[in-house]
């Protein structure tokens, strides 16, 4: 019987570089998975039900949201996002450490739920980095870039909320960082589990 999985909450502002960590976490580390979250929303040209995200109607989504069957969500946008807690349940039963990649607002309220939760914001360099990072995209008008830094100023301002802060600054670093945060928490909870009370 293998061991319960960790979940581990990663955060930051867009641009920061949240995704590509997670990737070379994945490739890395066999026994991490990413929470792949439900969305109402309809799929994009190459998006795959289930690899993307789980595409359910938003009838389906509040009749999940009454049920309790969602860690967190959030809408946006007109659209319904969120955590299938089953999902999450069933990788962790098996002995996979789960990864979610989620807002603030969602990340706030499954650290209420899972106190114990390894949580972890990652910063830029600056603002001045992010700003750059944004606009070297060319994906964005100005407009739409000031929004995300506006929206960045408002969640770094939570990032003290999280157990820990990474800056993203050169990827390895930032890599090697987060596996020795996941390495040192998975000592402490072992210690943990092995101290025997006796009266």
């Amino acid at each position: 019987m293998s061991k319960k999985g960790r979940l581990i909450i990663l955060s930051g502002p867009s641009g920061v570089g949240k995704g590509t960590i997670v990737k070379q976490l994945l490739e890395r580390n066999p026994n991490l998975r990413l929470s792949v979250s439900a969305a109402t929303r309809a799929p994009r040209e190459g998006e795959q039900d289930g690899v993307h995200y789980y595409f359910i109607s938003r009838e389906e989504f509040e009749r999940k949201i009454t049920a309790g069957e969602l860690l967190e969500y959030v809408e946006y946008n007109g659209n319904y996002y969120g955590t299938l807690r089953e999902k999450i349940e069933q990788q962790m039963a098996q002995g996979y450490d789960v990864i979610l990649e989620i807002e603030v607002e969602g990340a706030a309220r499954v650290m209420e739920m899972v106190p114990d939760i390894l949580s972890v914001f990652i910063l830029p360099p600056s603002l001045e980095a992010l700003r750059e990072r944004l606009e070297n995209r060319h994906t964005e008008s100005p407009e739409a870039v000031q929004k995300r830094m506006d929206r960045a100023v408002y969640e770094l301002e939570q990032s003290g909320k999280y157990r820990y802060q990474v800056v993203n600054d050169q990827l390895e670093d930032a890599v090697q960082e987060l596996e020795a945060l996941m390495a040192y928490q998975q000592a402490e909870n072992e210690e943990s589990s092995h101290v025997v009370t006796t009266r």
